[in-house]
């Protein structure tokens, strides 16, 4: 009995043993299938409005700036500003020592009032009153240029001049940049004063893209340090000129005033034109085949090779037709392979996500 239940219990464990491995090699077979199937995005081909974009590089100038230095030679005595520091137009930057010019005031007075007393006297030899009163303009003006009295005269406003630009003022408001001076030294320039009410960009196009540009045509322009803030702007000039590179200077005027720009900052600069109604896709849906542009259409389970030609580009997208050379067309309504579409063949199997 023993020998019987020792039989049935071995053909038994072969047939669970067999069932194993034919399971196994269903399921691999379903994940290599599931693996070989290339599955992509796709969209809707569809005219509507495309704006091309020319996008290049600038630079923020501010739109007035000034190296401050004082009219005089001389020690500077005391500075009363900081680097950063926004100062109101006429507000005093920094002061010169005082004390030689205070003494060529009190010198210049000294002169002028011996020189009007020889003017007096000299009035008095022609036969007039001391107070002056009568004597005809062309007599006076003689007797003052030979007496010293002109000459001295014109020394003592120098001297009270010379006084007055031993205070150094800020002739705009503005914030100060480039403090180097010191106290109690000679400066050449004691600062930068920068008036950042208003901004200027100025970038360079290339020659070709020189039809995009227009004064009067807006642009967008954001900081290299803050890429999704974007300021308005309005193209004021254009350099008539192409440099050696192949490039033309433009420049346009900021739109209101932004807290973050400071002068000499770079930016992103974009131009936009509106180039009217086109066929738009993403610009992953297209690839480089054979030196030329290529999409693939979705039709039936497959890829199809479809050449195109770019005609506008902007950060984001194409404006495409049909491709002249190889005489091909494209029609609203086809479905575009957006993504997944680098190692595609035309004839490709897929299956869109």
């Amino acid at each position: 009995m023993k020998r019987i239940l020792i039989a049935a219990v071995i053909p038994l464990a072969l047939l669970t043993a067999c069932g194993k491995p034919e399971e196994k090699k269903d399921d691999d077979s379903l994940l290599r299938r599931q693996m070989s199937e290339t599955y992509v995005d796709t969209m809707r081909l569809e005219v509507m409005p495309f704006q091309k974009q020319v996008v290049c590089n600038g630079r923020l100038s501010a739109r007035d700036k000034s190296d401050l230095r004082f009219a005089s030679d001389g020690v500077t005595l005391q500075i009363h500003v900081k680097e950063g520091q926004h100062v109101a137009k006429g507000q005093l930057i920094a002061t010169l020592d005082r004390e030689q010019r205070v003494r060529e005031v009190e010198k210049a007075q000294h002169d002028l009032y011996r020189a009007k007393v020889d003017l007096t006297d000299k009035l008095i030899g022609l036969g007039y009153d001391a107070d002056m009163k009568g004597v005809p303009a062309e007599v006076m003006k003689r007797a003052e240029v030979t007496s010293g009295y002109y000459a001295a005269s014109f020394q003592l406003e120098e001297a009270k001049r010379q006084l007055t630009d031993c205070d150094l003022r800020a002739p705009f408001a503005g914030t100060i940049a480039n403090l180097d001076a010191k106290t109690h030294q000679k400066s050449d320039k004691i600062c930068t004063l920068i008036d950042d009410s208003q901004f200027e960009v100025e970038f360079k196009v290339l020659e070709a893209e020189l039809g995009s540009m227009r004064k009067g045509r807006k642009v967008n322009v954001s900081p290299f340090v803050a890429e999704d803030k974007v300021l308005g702007g309005t193209v004021t000039g254009i350099n008539p000129q192409v440099d050696e590179k192949g490039l033309v200077k433009v420049k346009a005027q900021l739109s209101g005033r932004d807290a973050s720009l400071i002068d000499g900052m770079n930016v992103r600069v974009t131009v936009e034109e509106n180039v009217g109604d086109m066929f738009v896709v993403p610009k992953d849906a297209v690839v480089e085949r054979d030196g030329y542009h290529v999409i693939f259409r979705y039709r039936d389970g497959r890829a199809v090779w479809t050449y195109v030609d770019v005609v506008h580009s902007n950060i984001n997208s194409f404006a495409i037709t049909g491709c002249k050379r190889k005489e091909t067309s494209i029609e609203e309504g086809d479905i575009v392979i957006t993504s997944g579409n680098l190692n595609l063949a035309d004839g490709t199997e897929v299956k869109p996500r």
